[in-house]
């Protein structure tokens, strides 16, 4: 095998185990701590705590070189667990009880990607000016998430960063979108742009693509069809959300739509029925404890009444136009990067508008318009 191969699978290793230590020591000292309301200080609030391989009277010994573990707001990103419905064990048990399973897919923006065993939450790499961006944005996502729960926003549970050997890696804990216990038969990454929308090569030779805006109008000319109610609330909560956006001049954003083909899938079964008995052990449908695409935009099952039955598995019902059962699973994604895109902008504007300020007012809303008029004419229609 290459040289390279063991470090980086060394580095790795030790990078899953020191999320795992250090956010069962942050999540556990701050169990010990009275629940009160958050501060506005509590959002830049940064607690560092050091982990050395022999342990200390703190933090257990380990098998790892020495490492720093920071928490960026504490108490904030409790409340937002608690929001979001998740109690501190699980929360723990998920992300540090089982081994964090590393996703080959990582995406265009070069991170790292893991996914707790359980499937409920994604860890994702971000550099040190999306973590930067993401602090900024706290107290606006800390209002947003009061006045309105239902939202295809990301959920962010927990922002750290690991200090070793002079490398800062942060990381950003998130809800996941894709049960795998679902079979995705397509997923696209929409911006309601068509300019260069379309998937690689490269990227088209993947098991499971990503495919972009004109692979959409080229696959599903016709648009997926929502019943009026679940159209409805689909798009208010696309309004809102984008409103939110817009008002943090974020723009670049994406809107992920993987789709399950419920027929199709049946049809895969029973092929597979004919040639061999061993795709049928369906894996056990997910817990889908947390939030679901179904949730995002009718309100939280958890808090009472479930609309969601466990034959859509948390999906939003659809049909194709050639009227095949569907569940979708959306959310908005790549929040984080805009903060590159409005300066590469400003800088190429700066020569063109005089009055600086008008571009970074203008660009995001007329984004958020195209968006939004994408997503509720084009990429999803009324039945």
């Amino acid at each position: 095998p290459n040289s390279f191969s063991l470090p980086l699978q060394t580095t790795s290793s030790a990078l899953k185990g020191a999320i795992q230590l250090g956010i069962t020591h942050t999540v556990g000292s701050l169990s010990t701590k009275p629940e009160r309301d958050v501060l506005m200080q509590d959002f830049y609030v940064v607690e560092s705590i050091f982990f050395p391989s022999e342990g200390s009277n703190l933090t257990p010994a380990h098998h790892y070189n020495d490492f720093r573990f920071k928490t960026y707001a504490p108490v904030a990103f409790r409340y937002f667990r608690e929001l979001f419905g998740i109690r501190p064990d699980d929360y723990l048990y998920s992300l540090c009880n089982e081994p964090l399973i590393e996703l080959s897919n990582s995406g265009a923006s070069g991170s790292l990607f893991y996914v707790s065993s359980d499937d409920e939450f994604i860890i994702k790499t971000v550099q040190h000016k999306e973590a930067e961006f993401l602090q900024k944005l706290l107290p606006g996502y800390y209002m947003n998430l009061n006045q309105n729960p239902r939202t295809l926003l990301p959920k962010f549970y927990g922002l750290y960063c690991v200090q070793a050997g002079g490398k800062n890696i942060r990381i950003v804990v998130m809800n996941n979108l894709l049960p795998r216990s679902v079979k995705m038969h397509l997923k696209y990454d929409l911006k309601g742009s068509t300019y260069k929308r379309r998937a690689s090569q490269k990227e088209r030779e993947k098991v499971f693509p990503t495919y972009k805006d004109l692979d959409f109008m080229q696959d599903i000319p016709d648009g997926l069809f929502l019943d009026s109610d679940m159209y409805n609330a689909l798009c208010k909560t696309l309004q809102r959300d984008c409103l939110v956006l817009q008002s943090f001049k974020i723009m670049d954003y994406s809107l992920l739509v993987a789709i399950h083909n419920i027929d199709l899938a049946q049809r895969e079964h029973a092929m597979a029925d004919g040639t061999s008995q061993t795709d049928m052990r369906r894996p056990a449908a997910q817990k889908a404890l947390y939030s679901t695409a179904m949730e995002s935009i009718q309100g939280e099952a958890r808090r009472g009444g479930t609309i969601e039955t466990d034959d859509q598995m948390g999906g939003i019902p659809a049909r194709n136009a050639k009227g095949e059962r569907l569940l979708l699973y959306i959310g908005i994604i790549d929040v984080l990067q805009s903060y590159r895109f409005v300066k590469k902008l400003e800088h190429s504007w700066k020569a063109l508008v005089h009055d600086g300020d008008t571009v970074s007012v203008h660009r995001p809303s007329f984004y958020a318009e195209r968006f939004q008029r994408f997503m509720c004419n084009t990429a999803f229609k009324k039945i």
